[in-house]
């Protein structure tokens, strides 16, 4: 091979500071075996650990609390989150990894599993109350999507997928949907720096396909129009993966 001819690595897209070191505290986590509850190292001890700035670790520190990972308490230090929920959310957050491609996609067969089974109990159950909360959650994310709203698109969102969990009227469904989501969440955050969001105009069109199926009350139909549409969001992560890998 000449000079001419060799292969030039694609840059690294630029991550912050603060992401890399919260990703870190969150394997940290997970090597010392920390449970929910547990007391974490200082943020002295966690930058020393880590060879960074105190300030850098606070930084990823209010990222870790606003997602629900990390609990500061002042006066005593950093704790693992122990707010448990219905069904131990905290226990599934405590080996959850965002950044782990592994993780990522058992999380989404998870979540494909809950929802595809949340809209077709919706389509037997929902009332008419419910889907007209579905049905303003849609249109709140397509206004967000149209208006470059984004955070009135994720509100929305949000929304949506709970309504329907709501509707499935299935209260260990209502948990887990939740609790997926929060994890979910987490990964676009941390792992992809909330680059996520390529399918936005596409999950319009599949959240109104999943309404009509709930509306209609067609169990199949609104089970298959939810797998459509967790797959083709799972297609999303993927895309953004690849970029990140091979710059493209």
């Amino acid at each position: 091979m000449t000079r001419d001819e060799e292969v030039v690595a694609p840059p690294v897209p630029y991550r912050p500071g603060y992401e890399v070191v919260a990703e870190q505290i969150l394997r940290l986590i997970a090597e010392l075996e920390l449970r929910p509850g547990d007391r974490m190292p200082t943020e002295n001890e966690l930058a020393a650990r880590m060879g960074t700035s105190r300030t850098m670790v606070r930084e990823a520190v209010k990222i870790l609390s606003a997602i629900g990972r990390v609990r500061a308490h002042k006066g005593r230090g950093l704790y693992v989150s122990d707010d448990e929920g219905m069904l131990g959310g905290s226990r599934w957050g405590a080996f959850f990894l965002p950044t782990d491609l592994d993780h990522v996609y058992m999380l989404f067969e998870f979540r494909r599993i809950q929802e595809t089974a949340a809209s077709r109990l919706a389509a037997a159950n929902a009332t008419p109350a419910e889907l007209r909360a579905i049905e303003a959650a849609a249109e709140t994310c397509r206004h967000g999507h149209l208006s470059g709203q984004y955070s009135l698109f994720d509100a929305g969102d949000d929304d949506f997928h709970a309504g329907i969990a709501a509707a499935s009227h299935n209260q260990f469904l209502v948990a887990a949907v939740r609790e997926a989501r929060r994890l979910q969440r987490q990964s676009n955050i941390i792992g992809m720096s909330g680059a996520i969001g390529g399918h936005a105009a596409g999950a319009i069109d599949e959240h109104a396909a999943i309404y009509r199926a709930i509306r209609d009350g067609d169990p199949d139909a609104a089970a298959h129009a939810a797998g459509v549409h967790l797959d083709n969001t799972l297609e999303d992560y993927r895309r953004e993966i690849q970029r990140r890998l091979f710059g493209r």
